[in-house]
């Protein structure tokens, strides 16, 4: 089964936007289209991409169906098959380690000091330290053969 391809349309060039966002989730079924997958994932994205491509009009709520689309997409290769575009594991451990290892280690320090207004030094140490054990999963996935050749842009 081949994965569907997305509808050419017109007037997509008066939104800046909206073809840069297009030309992400083209980039993205290009990706994908590389990979060799199981026959239920193709499916459940050309349901995404079917559904998408039934959409008539070209404005800015068409902008957000293409990037729930793209998120749904990438969930279902995340979840399903452990695939992830690249520095997925970075962004991710970013959030976590300010969350997880800075906040508690900037408390720790402002109680130690005796001054609570020091707990924001600990956000850049525990960002250090996520990005620093992201890159680290980022370079296992692409070793495993488990990246997409698709950076996800916000």
């Amino acid at each position: 089964m081949n994965l569907t391809t997305l509808r050419q349309r017109e007037g997509l060039e008066q939104f800046k936007k909206l073809v840069e966002t297009y030309q992400q989730l083209q980039r993205l079924c290009d990706a994908i289209s590389e990979k060799k997958l199981d026959e239920t994932v193709i499916q459940k994205i050309n349901v995404e991409l079917d559904a998408l491509n039934a959409i008539e009009t070209v404005d800015d709520a068409f902008r957000k169906s293409i990037k729930k689309a793209e998120d749904k997409i990438l969930k279902i290769l995340e979840k399903d098959l452990k695939i992830v575009p690249i520095n997925y594991y970075k962004t991710l451990w970013m959030i976590l380690g300010m969350s997880a290892f800075g906040m508690p280690f900037g408390v720790l320090y402002g109680v130690i000091i005796g001054n609570m207004g020091m707990i924001g030094l600990g956000l850049p140490f525990g960002m250090a330290i996520g990005v620093f054990l992201g890159m680290n999963l980022d370079k296992k996935a692409l070793a495993q053969g488990k990246q997409l050749a698709f950076e996800r842009k916000m």
